[in-house]
């Protein structure tokens, strides 16, 4: 589509700083240029369209009806490529930083302290993604992931440990058997129906050797497939359940649930883990903050 009715744009920059200023002498300043300049620039516009584009009052200058029109089309155009051209200039803000930690840790942990990790990473946009499994599950997508996890470590990973995992066992205290697991030792927990999760089948049985009991003993009853189904499960007190310290603490301090014999390390971590590549510095910020709130 052919432009040919469009003036100069030189013509119509001195026209719309002097109608947006009020005379030539300020839109002569405005554009760096001399008086006779922007007259000359005025002068060559109306002759182009063979319209009055200004009227004289006094010593000022008054728009008609053709030059308001014009004003109006100006500053909005002029508007329109000012805002692009400070939108193309701002930096690019950096893309998402895209972590995974599995559906029960980012429900019951990491959401309540997302307002805290934004306060202390500001500069940090991220990105989270719930998935219950491994490293291998987690590399293609991803550029971290939490978990809850036990050494050694994959190939092709950089881990970095943010806090021994520390579990126990936690009941309501509503349940009849908060009240039997009261001052006994834990191997009082083999007369117990214990509930538990698919996601995580080694966690009885970890717990079970941390206290040195028998593992072929535990009387495992109803399973939960995720062990946010299990905490909700136990919290509505049906029954003992096993769980991670971070994941149980306000259910501790609000009473909802009580811990008969503390929390224990068993030989995992809470870690950090990415795939090979160059660093992110980022994901050290990141991994420091976890750490302190692990620990």
């Amino acid at each position: 589509m052919s432009r040919s009715l469009l003036p100069p744009l030189n013509a119509l920059r001195a026209f719309e700083a002097t109608a947006r200023l009020g005379g030539v002498g300020r839109a002569a300043q405005d554009l760096h240029v001399t008086h006779g300049a922007v007259s000359r620039q005025l002068k060559l516009l109306e002759d182009h369209l063979g319209l009055a584009l200004f009227q004289r009052a006094g010593r000022g200058l008054r728009l008609t009806a053709a030059g308001t029109r014009l004003q109006a089309a100006c500053s909005e155009a002029f508007g329109g490529i000012e805002d692009c051209v400070r939108e193309l200039r701002r930096p690019a803000a950096a893309p998402a930083l895209v972590l995974g930690c599995s559906g029960s840790v980012l429900a019951r942990w990491m959401i309540p302290r997302l307002p805290a990790l934004q306060a202390a990473l500001p500069g940090v946009r991220l990105q989270w993604s719930a998935l219950d499994g491994s490293f291998t599950e987690a590399q293609a997508a991803l550029d971290a992931v939490l978990l809850l996890a036990q050494g050694p470590w994959p190939r092709g990973w950089q881990v970095r440990e943010l806090a021994p995992e520390r579990v126990g066992v936690v009941v309501a205290p509503s349940h009849p058997a908060a009240q039997r697991l009261r001052h006994v030792p834990p191997s009082a927990l083999l007369q117990e129906t214990l509930l538990h999760t698919s996601s995580r089948p080694q966690a009885w049985p970890a717990w079970a050797q941390a206290h040195a009991l028998d593992t072929s003993k535990l009387q495992l009853g109803t399973a939960f497939e995720h062990l946010y189904y299990l905490l909700e499960a136990a919290v509505a007190g049906l029954g003992p359940a096993i769980a991670p310290e971070p994941l149980v603490a306000e259910d501790l301090a609000a009473g909802r649930l009580v811990a008969p014999w503390g929390f224990a390390a068993t030989g995992g971590f809470w870690v950090l883990a990415r795939p090979d590549g160059p660093a992110d510095a980022r994901v050290d910020a990141l991994a420091d903050w976890l750490g302190q709130q692990l620990r």
